[in-house]
């Protein structure tokens, strides 16, 4: 699509993407909504795709980093957890990078109104890393002012930030460049290897891999000092953290493991349901 006739869609798609964020007038949802809502950075919606609303649900909830997994099929990267599920219409492009680039255009920089941190996109790639990666950059490059890039050996921070997830094959060609538009999700493995924040800000591991505690009864003292030493570990070297398959069914379990990974200072918490996780977060922010 040429220049000129991007911008011309993204100026109508941002005008849609304001309206469709709009909560409507009088609901209990907009009385609780301050004008310019703050983000909730440690909030990180696992499977967005799956919402109603892909991207704009999230954003509702004031969500900081959202997920969307892909696949390559020829030159296209469409947007699904299952290949069963696959839909040319529903791309990469359509869902979240299109209607992001039209939010930053029509907040003077930033995906949230007023608020300049870069929220993170995390991308998973579900077909294999290299080629797929490949692709997504060509996208990427579609959008030069949307996302954090690092560029011989520096980092300048944009509206977006991208975080490439998945087949680890995607490590490989991702580190060859001088200039990406996009960073690598590691494990807790790669906190004993020296590759720089500048090319993994995030570790990402499954919980139940890692921990036996699953939220009841009292977290033991050994696997409460094994994350914090994790977490402070993370944090010296640069890098947040996240873990994936956590208890995610509302109740006291999860309440309690939440609670744990906020107090050892785990930078996102991954789920399924954004209302739990906004009052959640609300809740501890106010008390």
């Amino acid at each position: 699509m040429p220049l000129v006739t991007r911008r011309r869609a993204l100026t109508t798609l941002g005008a849609t993407a304001a309206a469709l964020l709009a909560p409507p007038a009088g609901s209990a949802f907009a009385a609780r909504q301050p004008h310019r809502p703050r983000p909730l950075r440690h909030a990180h919606a696992h499977n967005d795709y799956d919402h109603p609303r892909p991207l704009f649900d999230a954003l509702d909830h004031r969500f900081g980093s959202v997920e969307a997994d892909i696949y390559l099929v020829g030159d296209q990267l469409l947007v699904a957890h299952d290949p069963v599920d696959l839909d040319p219409a529903r791309t990469l492009e359509s869902l979240y990078l299109d209607p992001l680039a039209a939010l930053v255009e029509a907040h003077h920089g930033s995906v949230y109104r007023g608020y300049r941190r870069p929220v993170q996109l995390l991308i998973d790639i579900k077909t294999e890393g290299a080629a797929t990666y490949r692709e997504l950059d060509r996208h990427l490059a579609r959008y030069p002012h949307l996302f954090t890039t690092y560029a011989h050996g520096r980092v300048h921070p944009g509206p977006l930030t991208a975080v490439v997830s998945g087949d680890r094959a995607a490590r490989t060609p991702m580190e060859a460049q001088t200039r990406r538009r996009a960073f690598y999700d590691g494990r807790l493995t790669d906190l004993a290897t020296p590759a720089p924040a500048s090319f993994i800000p995030l570790v990402s591991d499954n919980w139940s891999l890692a921990f036996t505690w699953q939220g009841e009864g009292t977290f033991p003292d050994t696997e409460r000092r094994k994350l914090r030493d994790l977490t402070r570990t993370a944090h010296a070297q640069g890098r947040r953290v996240r873990f994936w398959a956590t208890p995610d069914s509302a109740g006291p379990a999860r309440d309690a493991l939440w609670g744990e990974l906020l107090d050892a200072g785990v930078d996102h918490l991954n789920t399924d349901d954004l209302a739990g996780l906004e009052a959640f977060l609300d809740a501890r922010h106010t008390a």
